[in-house]
């Protein structure tokens, strides 16, 4: 039998500017997540689901409360068969391990549940891993997982009410994160691939998830694209020499600097990232869109996703990607440590969509990394597009006169096609009277207002807003700009503005 692959994954990320259509409130608490879940499946064609125990709080009767509130369409559309259920769990770091543990026992419960009303095969039976930097991590999250799950077969499961063992089922995919691990992503997914083969001799599938937005918040725009460029190359390959077919999973937010996965964009972010057999479909991607455009949308990313060629990264290539990356990086973090202060400020006016937990790990992340803090790639995102600089903006022009220089500027071309396309999008939202003002209180807007010249000049493009709505987003950051810094700011009134400039670009950040 042909193997069903997902192609459309709803995830929680809470960057949508608009209400719901099916919700009264841009505002998606806890307890109507359960009926999110129903509506996507019932209205829309979305192949799978994203259950978020890592960075969010979680419904743990989810499993349940599917089935009893349409159990006639679950009959009909059996999840992890017709629609899927895939946990995100906590990092595997020594950190936070009671939230991965109930996600396992919630996995062991739910496939019992599922048996005891008639459902032939287990809800759930498959992980993403966040954070994943080494073969160690997934490795060790499987062993764990068997011994949870020997342990729970053994006081709950009587000799002659054994069922099929759960883990030759189970798979834990790995999500890869920052820019050097995706470029060495063979040196996670290899050696774990492998211990699954030994494990399970029959092992012909597995899924890669590689993040698009966090690698960009902590590396730059181009790094991003680059970096997920090659793992797709490099991780179909490793595949291919253990005999694994290889799905990789992509996680995309609608603005360019978070992946240009929108419903105005399919044909261009299907061919930059060919290879790529599941698009995760983000809030703002669902409700700040028509809902028969995301349904066309949607349709069409399943019709013509799996018909895309891979696009091979040979050695040399990945070579001068490092190289790239590195040149990028070394631009891009300077630039971010010092305007962090300002991003920390503004971001705290972004109104939250979802009920989120703190976050851990990259440079980027509250925890934090080097010298500073940052919010999340949703909030950086949100508070950069609100000032009228947006980040795709920043260190790109630079970064593309020094690749100039060092030749490598044909690279960049070649497996980034769409660059001109989501810097002139991303330009639309230039204020440059905000930057201007921004440039006399510190230099490094200087900086960033050269590299924006640079990019108008080295690639033809003219930046700036086009379209009446474009212009209407222009004069709302200036109203942002201006309340930030009154003496007299009215939090309400910069929070609503924040909103009216993301309803404008379709995405909160």
């Amino acid at each position: 039998m042909k193997r069903r692959i997902p192609i459309t994954m709803a995830t929680q990320h809470p960057d949508n500017a608009a209400a719901p259509w099916w919700h009264k409130s841009a505002f998606v608490a806890t307890q109507d997540e359960i009926d999110e879940v129903l509506l996507l499946f019932r209205e829309l064609p979305i192949d799978e689901y994203m259950w978020d125990w890592e960075g969010k709080y979680v419904d743990e009767s989810v499993g349940e409360k599917l089935f009893s509130r349409d159990r006639k369409f679950f009959l009909k559309h059996p999840l992890g068969e017709d629609v899927h259920l895939t946990y995100r769990i906590p990092a595997f770091d020594g950190l936070k391990m009671h939230r991965m543990a109930r996600a396992f026992m919630n996995i062991l419960s739910l496939a019992d549940f599922a048996a005891d009303i008639g459902v032939k095969s287990p809800p759930v039976t498959e992980m993403f891993l966040p954070l994943t930097v080494s073969p160690e991590q997934p490795i060790k999250v499987r062993a764990a997982f068997r011994e949870i799950a020997g342990y729970h077969r053994s006081v709950f499961h009587s000799a002659r009410k054994k069922r099929a063992d759960l883990l030759d089922l189970f798979n834990v995919t790995t999500l890869v994160e920052d820019v050097p691990s995706l470029l060495s992503i063979d040196k996670i997914v290899g050696p774990y691939w492998t211990s699954l083969k030994k494990e399970r001799p029959g092992t012909d599938f597995q899924r890669v998830f590689l993040a698009r937005s966090d690698p960009a918040m902590n590396s730059g725009l181009v790094p991003a694209v680059l970096a997920v460029k090659v793992a797709l190359s490099l991780a179909v390959e490793t595949g291919e020499k253990l005999g694994i077919e290889v799905a990789p999973i992509i996680g995309t937010g609608s603005l360019p600097f978070r992946g240009s996965v929108n419903p105005l964009y399919v044909e261009p972010f299907l061919t930059q990232y060919a290879g790529v057999r599941t698009y995760s479909i983000q809030s703002a991607f669902r409700y700040d869109y028509r809902k028969e455009l995301v349904r066309k949308a949607l349709l069409r990313i399943r019709r013509e996703a799996p018909k895309q060629r891979l696009v091979r990264v040979g050695a040399d290539d990945r070579k001068k990607i490092a190289q790239l990356c590195t040149l990028f990086w070394d631009i891009w973090k300077p630039t971010i440590e010092e305007i962090a202060p300002l991003i920390n400020e503004v971001a705290a006016f972004v109104p939250p969509r979802r009920e989120r937990l703190q976050h851990i790990g990259l440079f980027g992340y509250s925890r934090g990394v080097g010298k500073v803090r940052l919010p999340r790639a949703i909030g950086f995102t949100a508070a950069l597009y609100s000032l009228g600089v947006p980040p795709e903006l920043i260190a790109t022009g630079r970064g593309i006169e020094a690749a100039k220089k060092m030749k490598l500027f044909p690279v960049i071309e070649k497996y980034y096609p769409a660059l001109r396309d989501d810097l002139r999008h991303a330009g639309k939202y230039l204020n440059r009277e905000n930057l201007s003002l921004l440039a006399r209180k510190r230099g490094i807007w200087r900086e960033i207002e050269r590299g924006i010249k640079v990019i108008e000049k080295e690639l033809g493009i003219t930046l700036g807003p086009e379209k009446p709505r474009h212009f209407i987003h222009r004069n709302i950051t200036s109203n942002i700009y201006q309340r930030l810094f009154a003496r007299d700011c009215h939090r309400d009134a910069l929070e609503r503005d924040i909103v009216e400039a993301g309803i404008i670009r379709r995405s909160l950040g």
